[in-house]
């Protein structure tokens, strides 16, 4: 989703941007109807919230940007951005419709499902959160880059090491001037616009959440969503389903959630895709664990591989006997 107001004036004059994010830590993520991994907004155009973004809460994973011409840099100092997490929430509201109603600003927003975010880091070729962010990061530049803006500067909050994401930046845009900082968005007032984008879009989606999920005593007091909050592990310890886990709003990669699921049901799941290496037992499938999605550690999950197929039980006795097989072409 994105701007359909033409492009300002000032966006072909050169430009600045800032970039930072609201969420890494939660254990609680987001939803976006929408789309399955980007939900993009331009301002001055787009009233976003309370629609797109129903299904929200605690802890979502949110990268927000705010960009205006170099010329307006000394005047955005003065509009009082600062760290979102230095402010009160009424003044975070304030700041942000007032940047909303400001034609010299422009600003964007892209939030990661949580079900993405676990996909990613429990999948074999794992993802880390690190990279997940840099690539929302560089998402959000390529696609304002792709309105037409002319950024010349783009300043950064850091995710890990600053040195190497300001090379990693500067590679993927040679032309662009990257600063890459810890504490950026209280050093630079245009991050720490960026910083509100995020918080606010955080805020108001999680006050309008609506649970996908059906089963009946499910409530919103989850607290900040953050692994060491009371409330966020008395939430997680309610909602647990013996046999389904959490609602898909958690982010099942977190290692808050191993301790709940030591008394869940123990799934076997087959799986029908031969392995790499051609490796398989005498059926030619192999079974894992539910329990090896995450919630044990490599080793474990290695070891039931190998018991499994050295065991030859790998395939269903259901499937066998009518010796039904997986079909990719009709």
């Amino acid at each position: 989703m994105e701007s359909e107001a033409p492009l300002p004036k000032w966006a072909s004059r050169p430009c600045i941007m800032g970039i930072d994010e609201a969420g890494r830590g939660p254990v609680l993520g987001i939803i976006s109807p929408s789309s399955p991994s980007l939900l993009f907004a331009i301002s001055n155009s787009i009233e976003l919230f309370g629609v797109v973004l129903r299904r929200y809460l605690a802890g979502p994973m949110v990268y927000g940007c705010l960009y205006c011409a170099q010329s307006y840099q000394k005047t955005l100092s003065t509009l009082n951005f600062a760290d979102s997490k230095t402010l009160k929430e009424e003044k975070r509201e304030e700041l942000f419709e007032n940047l909303k109603t400001n034609e010299s600003i422009g600003w964007a927003v892209d939030v990661i499902d949580p079900r993405e975010l676990s996909a990613k880091m429990l999948k074999k070729n794992k993802i880390n959160l690190n990279e997940i962010s840099h690539d929302s990061a560089m998402g959000l530049v390529s696609r304002v880059l792709g309105m037409g803006v002319l950024l010349t500067e783009v300043y950064v909050d850091t995710v890990g090491d600053a040195e190497k994401y300001q090379c990693k930046l500067s590679e993927r845009f040679p032309s662009i001037k990257f600063v890459v900082a810890k504490k950026a968005d209280s050093l630079y007032p245009v991050v720490s616009g960026a910083s509100i984008v995020a918080k606010v879009t955080r805020d108001r989606a999680v006050r309008n959440w609506v649970f996908s999920e059906t089963a009946e005593n499910m409530h919103c007091s989850f607290g900040s969503g953050y692994p060491g909050d009371p409330e966020t592990k008395a939430w997680l310890a309610h909602h647990k389903h013996s046999i389904f886990g959490f609602p898909t709003l958690v982010r099942f990669s977190w290692g808050t959630c191993t301790p709940y699921f030591k008394e869940c049901a123990e799934v076997l799941w087959e799986a029908d895709e031969n392995n790499e290496d051609n490796s398989n037992n005498s059926n030619g499938k192999r079974q894992l664990k539910l329990s090896s999605l995450g919630f044990t550690s490599k080793r474990k999950m290695e070891e039931s591989e190998v018991k499994s197929e050295s065991s030859g039980n790998g395939r269903c006795k259901f499937f066998q006997s009518r010796k039904l097989e997986q079909l990719t072409q009709f």
